[in-house]
């Protein structure tokens, strides 16, 4: 039996479905924005709600923006010849934190993982293919998490991308496996980016 009201037992099941919140954090921030911070939550509300109407993804590369196309696909300064595939917007962000990669990017959205029913049709494969068509790219660089559905994932892509005879490689094995890039230090990603190399069939 919970204590809890229907509305705050409501609120704390939503805060779960945040990544790394489990119940008892969910249930202390549901009752810390009740109690304490009406404002705040309501400022958190008007946040999301208005990402949710202007964030959307760009039409070239999928990144979240509130642009179409998106800050870096309109950077006419970005090097057009290379080309990074990341898992989502997130994967982005961290990469440019770095200041180490200049290049163009696409967000595939998922990564390949037949247990839990992500197949290729989950991962933009045809708007991938199609990118790849209507730009002039010497490399592309697999930058994703070296996990088992990060590995399967970049095989699959490697094997596919040969058919436009690109080089294709990925980042250096700095980022431990079974690791995300979220928790990757920059200079982790900086060396990963600079040590990259050659995938091979």
């Amino acid at each position: 039996m919970t204590v809890l009201s229907e509305s705050l037992l409501s609120l704390q099941k939503s805060l779960q479905l945040l990544p790394g919140i489990g119940e008892k954090t969910a249930q202390r921030l549901a009752i810390h924005l009740m109690s304490n911070s009406k404002d705040k939550a309501k400022l958190i509300s008007d946040a999301i709600l208005n990402a949710l109407d202007k964030c959307k993804p760009c039409s070239n590369c999928f990144l979240l923006s509130d642009t179409n196309p998106c800050p870096i696909c309109a950077d006419d300064s970005r090097d057009s010849s290379l080309l990074c595939i990341v898992e989502n917007s997130k994967d982005i962000f961290l990469i440019e934190n770095t200041n180490e990669y200049h290049g163009r990017y696409f967000v595939l959205g998922n990564l390949l993982s037949p247990i839990d029913g992500i197949g290729v049709n989950e991962i933009r494969l045809k708007e991938l293919d199609l990118f790849i068509k209507n730009n002039c790219f010497s490399e592309i660089i697999l930058a994703l998490s070296p996990s088992t559905e990060g590995e399967t994932t970049m095989q699959f892509l490697s094997e596919h991308i040969s058919q436009f005879g690109i080089n294709v490689t990925r980042l250096s094995t700095g980022i431990p496996y079974g690791g995300d890039m979220e928790y990757s230090g920059v200079s982790t990603l900086v060396n990963a980016f600079r040590r990259r190399y050659p995938i091979k069939d």
